[in-house]
């Protein structure tokens, strides 16, 4: 019988060159920390893949620590299962989106306030449309992109009221199928 295995989701690391959290070193870390079972990761942006932990609330916490221990981020740690990703990619409220990288699930901490989408929603740019789906935020930038959306991380943190670290709908396919094997 072979353990579930599940994505530890980093909020915000390596990105323009700050929060630099090197993902080999956290991969060595993990892995000599023990309790994770063969960890791995993907891309840099912040994907670890390892066993499902018996304590997931725990199991972030301590690769917070840890990570703001060994490299001074202090970053959000969210985890999903493979069942979870598998879901959300089954609840997509919005197969018809154009791109699939300008399709982003936002994976939250925890429950986001029940009045999140009606203060999002008057910010939204036109093109975009947003989803709640239980604790994933669907997001599609449309053609705009990112890059135009005043969608900003502190707007989404006081419309949610909860952290969450978004992914875009190539990656949450990738880490559904590394999380699977």
């Amino acid at each position: 019988m072979s353990l579930e295995r599940c994505a530890l989701l980093l909020r915000a690391v390596n990105v323009g060159g700050t929060n630099r959290v090197p993902m080999a070193e956290l991969r060595a870390r993990l892995n000599e920390h023990g309790g994770f079972g063969a960890v791995t990761t993907y891309i840099a942006s912040g994907n670890v893949i390892c066993d499902t932990p018996a304590d997931p609330v725990a199991a972030c916490a301590e690769v917070r620590t840890l990570i703001h221990d060994a490299f001074g981020v202090d970053t959000p740690v969210i985890l999903r299962t493979h069942d979870d990703l598998v879901r959300a990619l089954e609840e997509n409220p919005f197969p018809d989106a154009a791109q699939d990288k300008m399709l982003h699930a936002m994976f939250l901490e925890g429950e986001p306030l029940p009045t999140a989408i009606e203060t999002l929603t008057p910010r939204l740019q036109p093109g975009e449309r947003i989803a709640l789906r239980g604790t994933d935020l669907w997001i599609d930038y449309g053609s705009g992109g990112v890059q135009s959306t005043k969608l900003t991380r502190p707007v989404l943190d006081r419309a949610l009221g909860v952290a969450g670290t978004a992914r875009n709908l190539l990656t949450v396919r990738k880490l559904a199928d590394l999380t699977g094997a």
